[in-house]
């Protein structure tokens, strides 16, 4: 171990010259709100010891020890089971650099060590491809995942620099990376990776360390997709070069890792090609690919994306880790642009999408995530291929990194919850105090202590899904247009200064694109960023899959204090159909059968929470009454 020198942020676009924003570091930012800051102790103190115990149950801490030579025995799981490891290291770090934590730092340097020894002496780095495997090392880039499995390394190791000062294993990736650099590149090996991943990786850690053959490289990379090189497949985005590419296609995750990695090079080099293909990109998928959670990737084969509007409900894949990876995704255009568009995708994933992977004891993991189910998915401690629990593990202990962010004399608030931020804007500190029961509740009060009378842009995220705001400084109302979804305060700052954001929540009714064939005359609820759902189990004496939700009925919120860890609930009128009208019959006449229908109350829990109980049905959508037989 060494000083630390560096700030724990997860994407440093500080001297990004073409990002606008630039992160504010995790270590200033202290979550006390009653939402995120008790997620936060539970992925220290439940998640993150639990999952190392369970890579040293299912082998994969074994694999570096086998490829070290100290035990003997065959390659335990998944090619790619390194990269778990890896996961698992960078949420160690993220939730150290926010709560430091010497039993976790110890287990990381235990890991260290193992994977020290499994390194070999040209650098590189893969426990699978050892001993008899290794004349197989690159021949298939395609399938085998060993750039994937180095970009997590060189996360985790950038990670942990940043929030330990520990440098071994930013030592480690470097010579993996050196090792890779001296293999790929003009007059050397053309590759491009099966799996992105690599790419953001590469980015920073050229961040991290200067050098510029590490951008180069996944410039390279970048630049070879869709040369037909790695079989010319939709599937791996390589059908097309990326600056032509016009629709988000093949595996989830994948392609949105990739749009993550070209963001970070367009940062860096300011290619305006590749920036117009993200926002092509990103149109299409917000537009007609996305799930009203924030999930993406509706297919199980292939883990992939449909055809535009292709959004099952029941058979939904909409994997954890492709959540994550669109919540990552627009980080990085949030960080280029300044948008609030991408906040609000960031924001709809988050509470939806993402948290759902997880239950509320921190110890059990969606893999994907349906909108409707009939009692039978739940939530796993572990999978062969667990690439979600680690992902959403480090992804919430690095959340306090994504609150804030900085410009040239502007302050931004991307994300409401009650806590302390302190912000060095221009070399002054600024601290930043917020008071809110958000999600739950849409009132922000936030007061400003700036160090001396400082003159500054504050920006405050409107979100997309609000139709009613105001906001006033020190009592007076703010009139101000908003500037792509932030409102901009300019004004000398002074140690006191308050403002107080009222975002109106109601309970709103959501419809599909009428090509979104499953939701035709379906209605879904909303409230603020939380999408509800119907769990049988708060619904006794009638199945949820028969709800109907008249556009008149009576809703109303009620806080649940001692519920899934306390939650607003939307409860209401409405009617449930009676089946029993078909009999045994599949299908009918229209003219022979006439649903009956009853009054019943209702209970809607948010949908991240669901299957935290007894099994149930579920679903997302209810039908609306206009079409009732």
């Amino acid at each position: 171990m060494v000083g630390k020198e560096h700030f724990t942020v997860v994407t440093d676009t500080s001297r990004s010259l073409y990002a606008r924003l630039r992160p504010v570091p995790i270590e200033n930012v202290r979550l006390e709100d009653g939402f995120w800051a008790p997620r936060l102790k539970i992925i220290r103190e439940v998640t993150i010891p639990s999952q190392y115990r369970l890579l040293e149950e299912t082998g994969r801490i074994f694999n570096f020890r086998r490829a070290s030579g100290k035990e003997t025995g065959s390659f335990r799981g998944l090619v790619f089971n390194d990269s778990d490891v890896y996961k698992w290291i960078e949420a160690a770090a993220f939730s150290h650099a926010y709560e430091p934590n010497p039993e976790i730092i110890s287990l990381v340097e235990q890991t260290i060590d193992e994977i020290a020894a499994a390194q070999d002496e040209n650098g590189y780095l893969n426990t699978f491809f050892t001993f008899e495997r290794k004349s197989e090392r690159w021949k298939n880039l395609r399938d085998m995942h060993e750039l994937y499995c180095a970009g997590h390394l060189m996360q985790a190791a950038v990670a942990l620099y940043r929030s330990a000062g520990n440098r071994r294993l930013l030592e480690i990736a470097c010579r993996f990376a050196d090792h890779i650099v001296d293999t790929f590149g003009p007059g050397k090996r053309v590759g491009v990776p099966g799996h992105p991943e690599v790419e953001m990786a590469l980015v920073e850690l050229y961040r991290t360390v200067g050098k510029r053959e590490y951008l180069d490289l996944a410039c390279f990379f970048i630049d070879n997709r869709g040369k037909g090189i790695i079989g010319g497949n939709p599937y791996h985005i390589d059908h097309k070069p990326f600056r032509e590419l016009d629709e988000i296609v093949g595996h989830a995750v994948r392609a949105l890792y990739l749009n993550c990695g070209v963001a970070d090079v367009y940062a860096e080099v300011g290619d305006k090609t590749l920036f117009e293909a993200l926002m092509r990109l990103w149109h299409n998928m917000v537009e007609r690919k996305m799930y009203v959670t924030g999930g993406v990737g509706s297919r199980y084969e292939g883990e992939a994306f449909g055809e535009d509007y292709e959004l099952p409900n029941s058979r939904a894949y909409a994997e954890t880790c492709a959540a994550i990876a669109n919540f990552m995704w627009n980080w990085r255009m949030l960080l280029l642009t300044g948008d609030g568009a991408f906040a609000d995708i960031m924001e709809l994933a988050l509470y939806n999408g993402v948290l759902s992977g997880i239950s509320l004891d921190g110890r059990h993991y969606f893999y994907v995530n349906p909108l409707a189910d009939r009692g039978r998915h739940r939530r796993q401690e572990w999978f062969e291929c667990a690439c979600c629990p680690p992902n959403i593990a480090r992804l919430i202990a690095s959340l306090p990194g994504y609150f804030y962010s900085t410009s040239d004399n502007g302050v931004w608030v991307h994300l409401y919850a009650s806590g302390k931020a302190r912000i060095d804007l221009d070399g002054s500190e600024i601290t930043l105090i917020q008071e809110t029961n958000y999600p739950w509740d849409g009132e922000i009060n936030i007061t400003i202590h700036p160090a001396d009378v400082k003159e500054f842009n504050l920006h405050l995220r409107v979100p997309g899904w609000c139709r009613d705001a105001s906001i006033s400084v020190n009592g007076e109302k703010f009139s101000g247009p908003l500037v792509s979804g932030y409102a901009v305060i300019s004004r000398s700052w002074r140690d006191g200064d308050k403002v107080r954001i009222l975002l109106k929540m109601p309970v709103e009714r959501l419809i599909s694109h009428p090509h979104v064939m499953e939701n035709n005359d379906r209605v879904a609820l909303k409230r603020g960023p939380i999408v509800y759902c119907f769990e049988g189990v708060d619904n006794p004496g009638f199945d949820v899959w028969d709800l109907v939700l008249p556009d008149d009925s009576q809703i109303r919120v009620e806080w649940m204090r001692d519920l899934l860890g306390g939650v607003m609930v939307v409860r209401g009128e409405a009617l449930a159909v009676d089946p029993e009208a078909f009999g045994r019959k599949l299908y009918a006449y229209k003219d022979e059968v006439r649903l009956s229908v009853r009054n019943v109350e209702f209970t809607a829990i948010p949908y991240y929470a669901w299957a935290n109980r007894e099994r149930s049905p579920m679903t997302v959508w209810v039908r609306s009454p206009e079409k009732l037989l």
